[in-house]
């Protein structure tokens, strides 16, 4: 994008498009006949074209000069399985030359619904950790500039801890974590101590991103005696209206149960990022954990521990993606500069066609240094506290 190289931008979520072989050629022997296909069709338009793409490994020379022909229109062009280096990490290196972005988290779009599964058990969870771990590996190694996102349940600290260290081995610079309970634990429990104390030690962040906890509120709050609306590619296992309401809460629990547990105090070079998931909701956040923090100490001595107001503690250690359609500047006069990051959601639909241009608009009249925290200083703090 002609915008994105007269400045650094770092790109705190993009996305690979799994082919039906991601996990099962990763995983190991015992494995590969439990994992479950991932379901392409949760993609809706995005995976009209898999079938095509399993096939090739990539696309046709033609259609990767179409692409390229795109130019600066690459990022408003085809998207999902359609898009240049969907699937393909050589056409992934070629989209990230023309985008003009220095680096990017990579997660993977289907692949944590069975990981992340609390009905599965433990091995078919962990061992689908693994092989999506070695295959995000696989499709990050050649260019240093994509950051390949691992997933981590935190079920089993165990197996977190033996999962990420493994993960870690491979070069994996973030950890997925569903945000929802462990196993029956808070996030703040005692048991998943040394799970945050090896992630603060080696540096490398945990992330929460939508997909790591049901989509859909409960199917009563749809049920209006009228018909039940589909969502926005024409099914109905995705985002609707309504579902947007609630979308952000459980990451907004996750967050405020691990500071109010004494997680980020305990471990202070812990970093962490909410993504795809807004972030209008976290100047009201910083707030209420703070008076929160404030009246319940008398009662509660995790809160009485605290050194400092909650909202100190997540603007120093944790980060968040804001939607294109929210208003940035916004949150910032609201909050502080240092919590917000820039994402394309890159090649996913959901991110637009124009989030540079967008973002921007939101942030117009802010100074150059703000717009560096957004575009870049942030994800790089993230990243190498």
């Amino acid at each position: 994008m002609t915008d994105a190289k007269q400045r650094r931008y770092f790109d705190a979520d993009s996305h690979l498009m799994e082919l039906p072989d991601f996990l099962t050629a990763h995983a190991d022997t015992e494995l590969k006949k439990r994992l479950p296909e991932i379901n392409f069709d949760g993609g809706g338009r995005s995976s009209e074209s898999w079938k095509e793409a399993a096939h090739s490994g990539g696309h046709s020379p033609e259609k990767v000069a179409e692409l390229v022909a795109l130019g600066d229109n690459l990022l408003s062009g085809p998207k999902g399985y359609f898009a240049l280096g969907a699937f393909n990490k050589t056409e992934r290196t070629t989209a990230l030359n023309m985008l003009g972005f220095n680096q990017q988290l990579v997660f993977s779009t289907f692949s944590a619904g069975i990981a992340f599964d609390p009905t599965a058990d433990a091995e078919l969870r962990y061992g689908a950790t693994r092989a999506h771990n070695r295959a995000m590996a696989e499709f990050c190694a050649d260019d240093e500039r994509l950051i390949g996102v691992a997933l981590l349940p935190l079920d089993d600290p165990d197996r977190a801890i033996s999962e990420m260290k493994a993960a870690l081995d491979m070069g994996l610079g973030a950890m997925w974590v569903p945000h929802r309970p462990a196993g029956g634990r808070s996030p703040g429990h005692t048991d998943l101590d040394p799970v945050w104390a090896l992630m603060a030690k080696a540096k490398v962040p945990f992330v929460v991103h939508v997909g790591g906890d049901p989509l859909q509120i409960e199917p009563d709050w749809m049920n209006t005696g009228r018909p039940e609306p589909t969502d926005w590619l024409g099914g109905g296992e995705n985002v609707r209206g309504k579902d947007m309401i609630a979308l952000h809460q459980a990451a907004e629990t996750f967050v405020g149960s691990l500071v109010l547990d004494g997680v980020l105090q305990r471990h202070p070079t812990l970093r962490g990022g909410v993504i795809e998931l807004g972030a209008g909701w976290v100047p009201a956040l910083l707030r209420r954990l703070d008076l929160i923090a404030e009246i319940w100490k008398k009662s509660e001595p995790d809160l009485a521990s605290l050194n400092e107001p909650p909202s100190e503690q997540i603007r120093r250690q944790m980060a968040f993606t804001p939607y294109p359609f929210e208003d940035v500047g916004a949150m910032i006069r609201e909050s502080n500069a240092d919590l917000y990051l820039f994402s394309s959601d890159y090649p996913h639909i959901e991110g637009g066609r124009n989030p540079l241009g967008r973002f921007e608009s939101s942030l117009h009249g802010m100074s150059e240094e703000v717009l560096d925290k957004f575009f870049e200083h942030n994800m790089a703090d993230l990243l190498n506290p």
